[in-house]
């Protein structure tokens, strides 16, 4: 009797190999995907930015002075992204000229400049057909008599 079981429980622990063997498995196929999927760092030189970085406190701070501000909308059904340029107090920023990109944050695939077009008084519209769905960023440069002010927002294409 005691033969039969014995030889009944041969096979337990086969059973723990191939489970860790299951968990082994599943793990390098997770690396494989996270690895292959990755592309690197996003911020090019990122030792030099962090070098520069009071000249990047410098210009938050002056782009804080200014007080400008933008409002974005995307409209998915026209392909069209449209700008509301603002003064400190609230007015519409006249003469102003915008250059936008709109770069995935997880992709390295070159920016897509949008031609922007003005269609009121501080309103701007641009159209770009977007090849991927998901996050992308909206990098705003305006100038307006020597002056520049930055922005990145995000927005997130279903």
């Amino acid at each position: 009797m005691s033969t039969t079981l014995a030889s009944r429980g041969r096979y337990i622990p086969w059973l723990f190999v191939l489970g860790f063997m299951l968990v082994v498995a599943v793990n390098g196929t997770m690396i494989w995907f996270a690895v292959g999927s990755f592309s690197g760092l996003y911020t090019p030189k990122p030792r030099d930015r962090g070098l520069r970085y009071n000249d990047v406190l410098t210009a938050q701070q002056s782009r804080d002075i200014l007080g400008w501000r933008i409002e974005s909308r995307w409209q998915p059904e026209s392909h069209r992204l449209d700008l509301t340029l603002l003064d400190r107090d609230g007015r519409p920023l006249t003469n102003a000229h915008a250059t936008v990109e709109l770069v995935r944050p997880t992709e390295k695939r070159p920016p897509l400049a949008i031609a922007m077009a003005i269609v009121g008084p501080g309103q701007l519209a641009g159209t770009v057909d977007l090849p991927a769905r998901g996050n992308w960023d909206i990098d705003i440069v305006i100038e307006r008599d020597g002056q520049r002010f930055a922005q990145t927002r995000r927005m997130f294409l279903q």
